[in-house]
């Protein structure tokens, strides 16, 4: 198998190592360099577990090459604090209990901030429609949807009352 030098630069870190063609970015994230937020779910794209953010935008780490990812930009839910400090969708999810067994969390928490960087007031279904490709098998979503409103809120936007009525 032909192996590949890539450079990736993950949480404002660059990173160099040495992966096989067939290596998955979410593998290179997790056994390769220790980021253990990018869980492995599905490895078909259904369930988000894997989700980070490629210069910027939500991808699903288990259906792209790591190869594919050499000389980007990668977040993980690792990255989204600054300076010790919370991200307000992580401050969210603690408040309002979007979550129970933990293991979708990072891939809904990076789906939920670059869709609240598009949309500054988004209603509750569009949040429902926007975490359609993030599975969570242990809650209904009600508090996921209030956290992601609530973190809208705390990013600016005004949205509705959290909490409110489906």
């Amino acid at each position: 198998m032909a192996e590949h030098d890539i450079t990736l630069t993950v949480n404002g870190n660059e990173q160099e190592l040495t992966v096989e063609s067939r290596t998955l970015l979410v593998h290179a994230l997790r056994d390769e360099l220790g980021y253990t937020g990018p869980n492995v779910g599905c490895e078909s794209s259904m369930c988000g577990a894997c989700t980070v953010h490629v210069d910027g935008k939500a991808v699903k780490s288990c259906t792209m090459l790591a190869v594919q990812a050499d000389g980007t930009d990668v977040t993980t839910v690792e990255g989204l604090d600054q300076d010790g400090e919370f991200h307000p969708i992580q401050e969210a999810f603690q408040e309002e209990h979007g979550l129970q067994c933990g293991y979708c969390t990072p891939g809904m928490m990076m789906t939920a901030v670059d869709f609240l960087d598009d949309h500054d007031d988004p209603g509750r279904e569009e949040i429902r429609e926007a975490l359609e490709g993030n599975l969570c098998r242990c809650t209904g979503y009600q508090n996921i949807v209030n956290a992601v409103e609530t973190a809208s809120n705390k990013m600016g936007g005004s949205g509705a009352a959290a909490g409110g009525d489906d």
